[in-house]
């Protein structure tokens, strides 16, 4: 066959999986239906963050990767790799629809002996209730002895630089032990530690554990700051001291809101499928319930901090730094900052924000059906306009002693301005 692999999805997944498996000498097809990335992938230009253009030019020509939007040639590769968006839906329900048609073309064309691996988190028997059936219908082939299927979930962290997607622990669950003893084949090649797991649906489930696991952490210490600003105690000297504890605790901070597609999307996976064994997961849609109002109380707490200035929040200009939904990174998946501006707005507030990493905005909103678009302002300028500044991520490219110097006001949401000596009168936390 032409290619090793096929990866198909060239997002904050799919990039790196292609990017990795190339440098480890494998041939490697990406394909997307998004022709205008297809062709800068092809002239050695990426879209995403965490695979320069100057690391992944040299693989284009060498010729070990390059990209189509054409689903007939993943019959010249060993291995397809499908790592496509699986989001919820309004009604916040999980939506396959992505992978269910790419799940389709790929069964159009599926080649006898190829092994195919779902990346995309998902609810737990998604592998063999969804995709196996789609396969063999589309292709008249059975699953474990004319192709192999098998699901390895995304362990992708954006930004991250010490543990990356080669480094990174491979957790794998084929329908067949055979499945899995293929697929695992597939990711030594470039992956330094497979962990397989007996059934698909196991490895469905760690993904959901990994970041149900930090949800309901944060989701703690967000409660705790909502109570500590009651109690007029700093959360973050609480968090801070708890920390030096060397065993039975793991630090988790408070924060604006979850974001990114993986915590404030995945329960929701497990809570959907749970009803379907008249389970229902009252923990963890709890949890969700207290990090999704966690912008209203950031909103809440800027109001009462202008109020205490004498400054209404109606008319009030308001500047959320940071718009990505943390810091150092280009991301803007259901960023809690984008969330802010619009219940700002609904107040009456004048807003703008600055994110050094996201020069432009252009959101579909949903509850009215709008598109959000926004700049990104200077700091150059000055701040001394804003009647608030509301820290929304802590990039470290800013200077943030000078930023409470020159700001009228300050609404920490991560303690990014612990450093600053002077001012500290105009701080609030939240």
């Amino acid at each position: 066959m032409d290619y090793d692999i096929a990866v198909v999805g060239a997002g904050y997944v799919g990039l790196p999986l292609s990017t990795t498996f190339a440098e480890a000498g494998c041939r490697v097809l990406v394909v997307d239906v998004v022709e205008r990335v297809v062709e800068a992938l092809n002239r050695g230009e990426t879209h995403i963050e965490d695979v320069e253009s100057a690391r992944w030019a040299p693989l284009v020509q060498q010729g070990l990767v390059r990209a189509t939007t054409d689903y007939s040639e993943l019959k010249q590769a060993e291995a397809v790799l499908i790592a496509l968006p699986t989001p919820l839906s309004r009604q916040r329900e999980p939506d396959l629809s992505i992978v269910e048609a790419a799940t389709r073309d790929i069964a159009a064309v599926l080649q006898e002996g190829q092994v195919v691996v779902l990346e995309s988190t998902t609810w737990p028997g998604t592998t063999r209730e969804v995709l196996q059936p789609l396969l063999e219908q589309g292709s008249g082939l059975k699953v474990g002895e004319g192709f192999h299927l098998a699901m390895s979930p995304e362990r992708v962290d954006p930004g991250r630089e010490d543990w990356t997607t080669k480094t990174t622990p491979k957790v794998l669950g084929g329908i067949t032990p055979e499945c899995t003893r293929r697929a695992a084949d597939v990711y030594r090649r470039a992956i330094d530690s497979i962990v397989e797991v007996s059934t698909p649906e196991a490895a469905e489930l760690t993904k959901l554990l990994e970041n149900i696991f930090r949800s309901v952490n944060i989701a703690l210490v967000n409660e705790l700051a909502q109570l500590c600003d009651r109690m007029s105690i700093d959360v973050w000297e609480v968090v801070d001291a708890a920390a030096t504890k060397p065993f039975g605790y793991m630090r988790f901070s408070p924060g604006p809101g979850l974001g990114g597609h993986c915590i404030p999307v995945d329960p929701f996976y497990l809570t959907w499928k749970a009803r379907e064994f008249e389970f229902n997961t009252r923990f963890i849609e709890l949890a969700g319930e207290i990090n999704w109002q966690m912008p209203y109380h950031v909103v809440e707490r800027a109001a009462e901090a202008l109020n205490e200035h004498g400054k209404p929040i109606k008319d009030a200009k308001v500047l959320v730094l940071g718009l990505a939904y943390k810091k150092n990174i280009d991301d803007l998946r259901e960023s809690p900052s984008i969330r802010l501006i619009e219940l700002f707005r609904q107040k009456g507030a004048q807003v703008e924000y600055h994110d050094p990493y996201c020069p432009k905005m252009k959101e579909m909103r949903h509850q009215p059906r709008y598109m959000l678009e926004m700049q990104s302002i200077p700091l150059e300028q000055g701040i001394s306009w804003a009647d608030v500044v509301v820290i929304a991520t802590d990039h470290d490219s800013i200077d943030y002693e000078k930023l409470v110097r020159d700001a009228k006001l300050v609404v920490d949401t991560r303690n990014a301005t612990r450093q600053a000596t002077f001012g500290r009168d105009k701080i609030k936390t939240a």
